[in-house]
């Protein structure tokens, strides 16, 4: 059973990706297209302010979503909420780093939705 969802957060949205310059993470977009599946994951609940970061189907981190989603969504995903991501907008270097990768998230509905 999944924990309750944050009440007035978007169960669905379209968010930015931060930090896609830092650690050479930039070369994963080239392999990116619109439609392709990502994976959203927690820090672990030590952190004082957990950030939802966003990973390869294959594992590689890309980036992180921005504070202002994941001061919400990551407290949700760390208790057993769970979400899908897909990449909508992918631009090159021409584009500023956080315009780079556009997702969408989908938010499982809880059980009494």
């Amino acid at each position: 059973m999944l924990p309750p969802f944050p009440e007035g957060r978007p169960r669905s949205f379209d968010v930015t990706v931060h930090g896609t310059v830092f650690a050479d993470r930039a070369r994963h977009l080239a392999g990116l297209a619109c439609g392709s599946t990502l994976l959203l994951l927690p820090d672990p609940p030590v952190q004082a302010e957990p950030q939802v970061w966003v990973h390869l189907a294959s594992g590689e981190p890309v980036g992180h979503l921005p504070d202002e989603v994941g001061s919400w969504l990551a407290p949700w995903l760390q208790r057993g909420g769970h979400a899908n991501a897909e990449a909508v907008r992918v631009h090159g270097a021409d584009a500023p780093s956080w315009r780079r990768l556009v997702i969408h998230v989908e938010c499982a509905a809880d059980a009494d939705s």
